[in-house]
């Protein structure tokens, strides 16, 4: 049987190299499109990403392949996430693992993004740098320290659940459980895409909801500690049972 460790290190330098191979790309498509966003926004400070070509600016500064460009770029972030499901699932015997297995890699894929992001481009210029997060339905969009925080905990519960796989006190998600993780989900992409219209319209972000992210943050990782707490408490009275009957 394969070590709960090596697994880790496979999706640690996966992710670790995906970041690098995503940054890069970011950084060739950054050269190329800044002398358009100059046209329209000739007073932007360099590196701010805000206000946003709309959908008609660029594709008159594309002409007939703007829509072709936008699908392409839709299509690779697609690609991203079947990647990183695909080296999830290689590693992975059940369900739970592969959930296990692919937040991890998710997660060390976006930090390391940015920071090699950092090291090509020298952007962000903070944390607190707001970014395009993704694309797909709707643009998100947040402060970098944001998706940061989101992937740190991606990062730390993942490991945690394969490192208890094969042991006597294995993490398991109940119903209720999954019920929460995916309703905190569901509130962190809420925060993300509040703003979605105002910037697909050319608009500046409002000022980030943290009340709404620090919510589903709550709502996600408490219905993973409450599974892990749980089944480690069990898993003691267990074994404090055990002992008592070996004594008796």
């Amino acid at each position: 049987m394969i070590s709960w460790k090596r697994h880790v290190i496979a999706l640690l330098l996966f992710g670790t190299a995906f970041g690098y191979l995503e940054a890069a790309v970011v950084s060739y498509l950054r050269l190329l499109h800044e002398p358009v966003r100059l046209r329209y926004y000739p007073t932007r400070p360099a590196g701010e990403l805000f206000p946003l070509l709309t959908a008609e600016q660029a594709a008159a500064a594309a002409g007939a392949h703007g829509r072709k460009v936008l699908l392409t770029e839709v299509g690779r972030e697609a690609a991203t996430i079947v990647m990183l499901a695909g080296v999830a699932l290689a590693v992975s015997t059940n369900a739970e693992q592969w959930a296990a297995a692919f937040v991890v890699a998710f997660g060390v894929w976006d930090i390391t993004f940015y920071v090699f992001l950092r090291l090509l481009l020298g952007w962000p210029a903070s944390l607190f740098t707001w970014d395009v997060l993704f694309l797909i339905p709707v643009p998100w969009v947040g402060p970098v320290i944001a998706p940061a925080l989101v992937s740190s905990a991606m990062i730390l519960s993942g490991i945690w659940h394969l490192r208890r796989e094969g042991t006597a006190r294995p993490v398991r998600l109940r119903a209720a459980n999954w019920v929460g993780i995916l309703c905190g989900a569901v509130v962190i992409l809420v925060s993300f895409t509040l703003d979605s219209g105002s910037v697909r319209a050319g608009g500046m972000p409002s000022p980030f909801h943290w009340w709404v992210f620090w919510m589903g943050m709550t709502i996600g990782l408490g219905g993973y500690a409450s599974a892990a707490l749980s089944n480690r408490a069990k898993a003691r009275a267990t074994s404090t049972k055990a002992r008592l009957l070996a004594r008796a």
